[in-house]
């Protein structure tokens, strides 16, 4: 049985007339009373009684009409689902961010125009992210590093500074910044190689001429957050992931560009489907000027975060 036969056949018995069918469903009369007798043919049955200009179901003719109005209204309910997630009117967006501080503005932004979408976030490193997008777990993720990799399409959006954080009794507590040589000497705690904020200091020391110290590397910005607080050396942290707290002090870099820069992902082969457009193209619209400024031109939009936290 074909769907355009029981279609028919729905019409028909619906409106009682073959004529008043066709016009229904946009065909010819031929076309319809061709696909009913098909249908009967086919299980060698008689779903309708025909007398002259007068169409009646048959007893089967009325089982099957229960059927295939539970058939075409879940057709109409799904048809309704899809519309409505095409649309953004409802669903669910996954995204799985290395952080909450570089999504939670994205979120905002997405859900005041979007408020009958569902978002559910969830946090880890940047290998963690991108086997979820892999995975077809989260729909879109946000990072703070890019590298090429044709699997994924990638949108800088949001720029930010890295600072330098101390204890309350460090020599830097009563600066506000400091010059990127004033780093040659000091004890550094740094995150896992990797990670992005470590890169941006790195890449601005090597620069510099600085060698860096580094006595101990820490993969949690909690541990390292405590570590600063007991007077163990002092630490690179983004600007946006800095949390004040007493005894801890945090100084800008005066004479160097020390930055990150957030950038939002999804599989190259998803960037054109309804949801995930949406959010890619509202969180390009509105990424930082700098973070604009500094995607060169041939820089294909493929590329995404290294494997690293």
């Amino acid at each position: 049985m074909r769907l355009t036969q029981l279609r028919s056949f729905h019409a028909v018995a619906a409106t009682g007339s073959f004529t008043r069918a066709a016009e229904r469903l946009h065909v010819s009369q031929p076309t319809v009373t061709t696909q009913v007798a098909q249908l009967e043919a086919l299980y060698r049955v008689e779903l309708f009684h025909r007398g002259g200009r007068q169409v009646r179901l048959t007893g089967l003719g009325e089982r099957l009409l229960q059927l295939s109005r539970q058939i075409f209204g879940m057709e109409a309910e799904a048809v309704q689902l899809l519309r409505d997630e095409g649309e953004l009117r409802s669903g669910h967006l996954r995204v799985a961010a290395v952080g909450p501080h570089h999504v939670t503005r994205m979120l905002m932004a997405f859900h005041q125009r979007h408020p009958g979408v569902s978002v559910s976030v969830s946090t880890g490193n940047s290998q963690d992210v991108l086997d979820r997008l892999l995975a077809y777990e989260a729909d879109v993720g946000v990072l703070a590093q890019a590298s090429r990799d044709r699997r994924f399409a990638a949108v800088p959006y949001s720029e930010h500074p890295v600072l330098i954080c101390c204890n309350g009794a460090h020599r830097f507590a009563r600066r506000r910044s400091i010059g990127i040589a004033e780093l040659r000497h000091e004890k550094l705690l740094m995150r896992e190689q990797g990670s992005t904020t470590r890169l941006a200091l790195e890449t601005a020391l090597q620069a510099a001429g600085v060698a860096p110290d580094v006595v101990m590397e820490i993969a949690s910005r909690e541990i390292i957050r405590e570590a600063v607080m007991l007077g163990a050396g002092v630490a690179a942290v983004s600007a946006v992931e800095f949390v004040p707290g007493r005894g801890l002090h945090a100084v800008s870099i005066s004479d160097a560009r020390v930055r990150t820069c957030a950038h939002l992902v999804c599989l190259a082969e998803r960037r054109d489907i309804g949801m995930v457009r949406v959010f890619m193209d509202l969180s390009e619209a509105a990424q930082a000027p700098a973070c604009r400024a500094e995607r060169a031109p041939d820089q294909v939009p493929d590329q995404v975060p290294d494997p690293a936290p």
